[in-house]
């Protein structure tokens, strides 16, 4: 599945697990997402699938756009899933806050330069 047709996809599977945490988190603040354990864990398994979907892009397409950090976002697939006891909370808030917005974009422009 690798491949244009296949990296369209996982971006799509990117961008689609996005819009999941965006509306999970809807008029939610920190203390909420703290409150919430089904929250929490809703928005780690929309990132695991972030960095699962990542871990399949093409090695063209991450040459390509090497300002997306790709090993960053699966090694912190890879955290989420074989560390979950060691999950903080608050790395979690700041990856949703400061760096899924900037992701968003950088996939959205990805897509449009590819068939």
């Amino acid at each position: 599945m690798r491949g244009k047709l296949g990296d369209r996809i996982r971006l799509m599977h990117i961008l689609d697990a996005i819009s999941e945490i965006e509306s999970y988190l809807m008029d939610s603040d920190f203390e909420s997402f703290l409150d919430n354990s089904m929250m929490r864990f809703a928005c780690i398994k929309q990132m695991e699938i972030i960095g699962e979907a990542s871990n399949h892009i093409s090695t063209d397409v991450k040459s390509n756009f090497s300002s997306v950090d790709w090993s960053q976002i699966i090694g912190m697939r890879n955290v989420f899933v074989h560390e979950y006891f060691g999950v903080d909370s608050s790395l979690v808030w700041e990856i949703i806050k400061n760096d899924l917005p900037d992701l968003k974009n950088k996939i959205k422009e990805i897509l449009k330069t590819i068939e």
